[in-house]
């Protein structure tokens, strides 16, 4: 694909607002041209070709990741392909999933273990069925994790493993693909999950070398296809990871902060965690695997039940920001234990 003009360029100076109201397809972008995708794609060729796998799969811009059933490729979020798409994600989400080299590498390692499914079709085998399940289980809009669980390998955020048969297959997959075997069947060990890696690693075996069964080349919602705005793309995002929080954490906000008269001149707790709001979110998330975007919903709650109770701060901004990071780490993890907290797919 050729490189675009200096002038086609010029609507990624467009500021937020007006950047929003384009529609994805007049966006002049391309894989080829995001060094990110360029040398992630090359990257993972290089690791098929290492466990002499033959299939490559295709891919093209979408407006999310994802890989269609029974094609044996695999679509790009568009943001991945300009860096003034990819800040415009930041504002609009608070991350880039997969932004950074290691994260894009995870997440196509992901999809290409359903894109050789499809390929192969593997899912039809019994043996498949018997480890992951059936490709027909519907699948969710929201699941709730185990994070203890034992049964699935760990590769995404958010216990990804355990949302369906077919991301099951594919987080194992990837886990095989990225591991040495000597490593995965250490750190596996006693697992119910090592059966599936053993499985994967016989099965890679037995098709490689292999021309690749399904070889249609079609794209699924190709970008150019896509009319919705930006803005448009990211309100229906958003609605769907802005998941509603019930505030029953009052009891430790009320530990941690106090509306005491002695306390009535300390700074307001609501005023406390939005000066903390972006550090705690990131370092939350970084240890909970749960989106940004989510856990500021958590926070937003959190700040309006502050000033509904008139909380101040009771120790030093120091001890606090210590100790609301550990509470809404475990509130965090209570979710996901209880199953009031569900991770949207």
């Amino acid at each position: 694909m050729s490189t675009l003009a200096a002038s086609d360029d010029e609507w990624a100076v467009l500021p937020d607002e007006q950047l929003l109201d384009r529609r994805l397809c007049d966006l002049p972008i391309a894989i080829s041209q995001s060094p990110l995708l360029f040398d992630s794609i090359r990257a993972l060729r290089r690791e098929l070709h290492g466990r002499n796998l033959v299939f490559r799969p295709h891919f093209w811009l979408s407006d999310e990741w994802f890989t269609p059933d029974g094609i044996p490729g695999i679509a790009i979020p568009f943001y991945l392909a300009h860096p003034r798409l990819a800040r415009l994600e930041g504002s609009q989400m608070l991350e880039v999933e997969g932004g950074t080299p290691q994260w894009c590498m995870r997440i196509l390692r992901h999809e290409t273990g359903h894109a050789i499914e499809n390929a192969f079709r593997l899912r039809r085998r019994r043996a498949r069925i018997a480890l992951f399940g059936k490709s027909s289980q519907r699948y969710p809009e929201y699941y709730t994790p185990r994070p203890h669980s034992r049964s699935y390998v760990l590769h995404l955020d958010s216990w990804y493993a355990q949302s369906h048969p077919d991301e099951d297959f594919a987080e194992t997959f990837a886990v095989w693909l990225n591991t040495p075997v000597e490593v995965w069947r250490e750190r596996y060990a006693g697992w119910p999950a090592l059966r599936k890696l053993v499985f994967m690693d016989q099965l890679m075996t037995e098709i490689a070398g292999r021309p690749q069964l399904i070889v249609t080349r079609r794209r699924v919602d190709p970008l150019h296809r896509v009319t919705m705005t930006l803005r448009e793309h990211y309100d229906a995002k958003r609605e769907h990871y802005g998941l509603v929080y019930p505030n029953f954490y009052d009891r430790d906000l009320r530990r941690l902060f106090s509306d005491a008269p002695e306390f009535h001149t300390a700074m307001p707790a609501a005023s406390f965690v939005r000066r903390i709001r972006r550090d705690v979110r990131r370092r939350v998330a970084q240890g909970t695997g749960t989106y940004q975007y989510t856990i500021d919903q958590v926070l937003r709650d959190i700040i309006e039940r502050c000033r509904q109770l008139g909380l101040r701060l009771a120790v030093s901004e120091e001890q606090a920001k210590l100790d609301f990071a550990i509470l809404l780490s475990v509130h965090t993890m209570n979710y996901l234990h209880s199953g009031r907290h569900r991770v949207a797919l």
